[in-house]
């Protein structure tokens, strides 16, 4: 099955586009565990329960966040409001939440749950004025009941988390993933870009025409390791994300070559 991941990778890349990564910026971040966040001045490290907010120019600490939260996960600036996943990973039944701060104070602001739903939250973003919501399942020790990888999905709904469509991942990357899943999501124009759990890897994903399958275009090796990432929407293509094991926040520029 790996053999046939990589070809699949390798015929849609010379069929479609392939792009590439170049690293601009990294810091050390200590609590960069689990994902990111960006607005046109700072990064957000996000980890099971703290928030830590950093300069984007050099690093530098400016406020933090410590709360009780079970697992935070990938997070969205929007409209002044910082949007976190949350979820009770790795106990089953999985149980999750949308967790929202205010980024300038950090302050804890509101909070929607959705409590037994139909997977793991991971990540949310933003895309022509519907949310994205990402609930995965694994299989590992947080493995629920009889569901694997496999049952993980994307999550279209209204502003009032009313379901308004839904997407299981590419078959090629379910394989790729196991025994984890997707941890980060940010769309770009009408791309998605996925990222797994520790692989050095981005995938490039569009929503089909037609049917229940994310359509898989493209991987891009990156210098960071899964977890969650987004979209810098000051700088034009640039990309951030984080390495957890070497504890530190990386941007990168993604182009055509």
């Amino acid at each position: 099955m790996r053999v046939a991941f990589f070809l699949g990778l390798f015929l849609f890349g010379i069929s479609l586009f392939a792009q590439k990564a170049t690293e601009v910026s990294r810091f050390d971040a200590p609590n960069a565990t689990q994902a990111v966040a960006v607005d046109s001045l700072y990064v957000y490290a996000i980890s099971n329960s703290k928030i830590v907010k950093h300069l984007k120019s050099d690093g530098a600490v400016v406020k933090e966040y410590q709360g009780s939260f079970k697992h935070l996960n990938g997070g969205i600036i929007l409209d002044g409001k910082l949007y976190c996943a949350n979820s009770n990973y790795p106990e089953t039944p999985m149980a999750s939440s949308l967790e929202i701060f205010d980024p300038v104070t950090l302050t804890h602001i509101g909070s929607h749950s959705f409590g037994l739903y139909v997977g793991s939250f991971t990540w949310i973003d933003r895309y022509q004025g519907d949310w994205y919501l990402m609930f995965v399942h694994y299989e590992n020790y947080a493995k629920e009941g009889d569901k694997g990888v496999a049952y993980s999905a994307l999550i279209r709904t209204d502003d009032q988390f009313r379901q308004k469509g839904g997407w299981m991942l590419p078959k090629v990357l379910i394989e790729r993933l196991r025994p984890e899943s997707i941890s980060g999501g940010s769309f770009q124009g009408d791309l998605l870009y996925l990222s797994p759990h520790h692989h050095e890897e981005v995938y490039v994903c569009r929503l089909p025409k037609m049917g229940y399958e994310l359509e898989l275009l493209n991987t891009i090796p990156v210098p960071f390791q899964g977890q969650g990432l987004a979209w810098d929407r000051y700088q034009p293509n640039v990309l951030w994300g984080m390495h957890r094991q070497k504890r530190q926040v990386i941007s990168v520029k993604i182009e055509n070559p």
